[in-house]
């Protein structure tokens, strides 16, 4: 892009399913839209909680590695789940993807309702520095 921005794609994570780019590199940060657990051919995974953080992590992971990035990389993210009382399920699978002792700032909510019915979304920001 003109403007010194770029799109972040990969062939191991699922296409965006909408009006978005799945990220967008500004500078140092790269903006990561909400990772849903589909795989990279746009199908939903079976299972629950922890089967689908499981494949949002691993999509985020196929975007960050389109940059040569890892998860020691990401800074901030942001959890949306469809249950709160699934957040313990939830945080142990993401705490063996972020094992850096500095782990990124993050906030958790709980929400009415995530595309495709999913149980959760993850979005998150790195730096590439």
């Amino acid at each position: 892009m003109s403007n010194g921005l770029s799109k972040v794609e990969s062939a191991a994570a699922p296409k965006a399913i909408g009006p978005y780019s799945p990220a967008v590199e500004a500078g140092d940060f790269i903006f990561f839209s909400g990772q849903i657990p589909l795989t990279s051919a746009g199908e939903m995974i079976p299972g629950g909680i922890t089967e689908q953080t499981e494949q949002v992590l691993k999509n985020i992971g196929a975007l960050l590695k389109a940059r040569g990035l890892t998860y020691a990389n990401v800074v901030k993210s942001e959890v949306f789940l469809k249950d709160l009382e699934d957040f313990a399920k939830m945080n142990e699978v993401y705490s063996r993807y972020f094992t850096e002792s500095l782990k990124p700032a993050r906030t958790t909510l709980q929400v009415a309702r995530i595309p495709k019915d999913s149980l959760v979304e993850i979005a998150v920001v790195a730096y590439k520095g």
